[in-house]
């Protein structure tokens, strides 16, 4: 204790602390592209002028004139879109052909993990996500948040992060799970009852998180089907203690009851959602709360087992994922776009939107506008999602039309966070 008083006292006594040097501002940026969409609309013949980290001005090219000193990007036959949004990721994980989820958890320690996790972090932003929820650090604590604070700082690169950190699942309902006489770390953080739930909601929010994620249903044992965990009112208690934080709640659910509970505790969004039917769809468009597919983690993990796409017989989980896609597209429940990507390799995020429009319906358009001004709009970040004066100047430009063909994405030439070009 006295080491700690007299470095404490030292502190105190030695002066006020010198600032540490902010970075300098980014120098004005002119980008000309063939084509700019705004997160809405295709414009060709648009150019876009940059001012620090923000947009300043955006419109037709032949009329936009730049400051002395700007420097300009010339970017023929290329499409300008908003830095893309990543719905649902998992930075900390890697795919699980590689590496069972268990023994990520059990047997990786968290140093690899986030030395995975700097990589993965890199990968994304060169594939054009300037922004990231990254939904669980599933055993790693709150590395998440640290991740992020590295990346903010300019030490790495990485897309915006919205950090989830531990999330929440019931007592007993989680894993990893081996004998029951053996207690095991686990993939996320047990609480239960107002006081439980209470403390771990704002502890989670004390130690960084941006969101809070809750398992709705879950197995409670080796090869039984998900069942509810949370009781009504224990979500309710959630939904609330984080809202009176500015925090939003997300839900893993994937069974109707457990995604009803969720709609009506008044989450933001429901994540996986493969048993939903369409009365908890119009349920949940009724109750603004947004359904987060993640179609390709399914795909991939039923690959993975085994399964030979465009030659096998679907599996049953496929299956049971379009009739559930069908009746939400019906139901006109918001959209958001993220794939649960960890599952599958960091840096392939896109294979969520080509998967949504090649096998379950959407157009090119939707997915892109998804990608951009929805995603922000449904995750409640303004600042970003479109070009538009004031905004980031998050930017990505690409080969090909990609409101015509989204898999003009994987086709990233340039990107810009925060109005400095990112080195790939």
């Amino acid at each position: 204790m006295r080491p700690f008083l007299l470095a404490a006292f030292t502190l105190l006594t030695a002066g006020p602390l010198r600032a540490q040097p902010s970075a300098p501002a980014p120098p004005a940026l002119l980008l000309r592209p063939a084509a700019v969409f705004d997160g809405q609309t295709l414009h060709p013949g648009w150019a876009v002028l940059t001012e620090g980290d923000k947009i300043k001005v955006v419109g037709s090219a032949a009329q936009l004139t730049a400051p002395a000193g700007t420097r300009t990007l010339e970017l023929p036959g290329l499409t300008l879109v908003p830095g893309l949004i990543e719905g649902h990721s998992h930075l900390l994980l890697h795919p699980y052909n590689e590496t069972s989820w268990n023994d990520q958890v059990l047997l990786e320690s968290e140093a690899l993990r986030v030395a995975r996790a700097t990589a993965h972090a890199r990968a994304t932003l060169a594939a054009g996500f300037t922004t990231a929820r990254d939904l669980g650090s599933e055993g790693a604590g709150y590395a998440d948040v640290g991740l992020k604070q590295a990346i903010d700082r300019g030490l790495i690169p990485g897309p915006r992060l919205l950090v989830a950190t531990r999330a929440l699942v019931a007592t007993g309902s989680y894993g990893p799970k081996l004998s029951a006489d053996i207690e095991v770390p686990q993939g996320a953080q047990e609480a239960d009852g107002v006081d439980g739930l209470l403390r771990a909601v704002r502890e989670q929010i004390g130690k960084g998180a941006d969101i809070i994620k809750v398992y709705a249903d879950y197995r409670w044992g080796p090869n039984e089907p998900s069942r509810p965990t949370f009781s009504q009112d224990e979500l309710h208690l959630i939904v609330q203690t984080a809202r009176s934080a500015g925090r939003p709640v997300v839900a893993h659910a994937g069974t109707p009851e457990g995604m009803r509970r969720a709609t009506l505790a008044g989450v933001q969004t429901i994540e996986h959602g493969d048993g939903g039917t369409l009365e908890i769809f119009k349920l949940m468009k009724q109750r603004g709360v947004a359904l987060c597919p993640t179609v390709a983690a399914g795909d991939a993990v039923a690959q993975y087992r085994g399964w030979q796409k465009g030659t096998g017989p679907e599996p049953e989980r496929i299956q049971q994922k379009r009739l559930s896609m069908k009746a939400a597209l019906q139901s006109g429940v918001e959209l958001a776009i993220g794939g649960d990507v960890g599952v599958f390799t960091h840096g392939d995020n896109l294979r969520e939107a080509e998967l949504l429009v090649r096998e379950y319906g959407l157009t090119s358009l939707q997915a892109l506008r998804g990608l951009t001004s929805t995603n922000a709009r449904l995750f409640q970040l303004p600042d970003r999602g479109q070009l538009k004066p004031g905004l980031l100047a998050d930017m990505v430009a690409v080969s090909g039309d990609p409101t015509q063909d989204i898999s003009a994405l994987r086709q990233v030439k340039l990107v810009v966070k925060g109005g400095m070009v990112v080195d790939k």
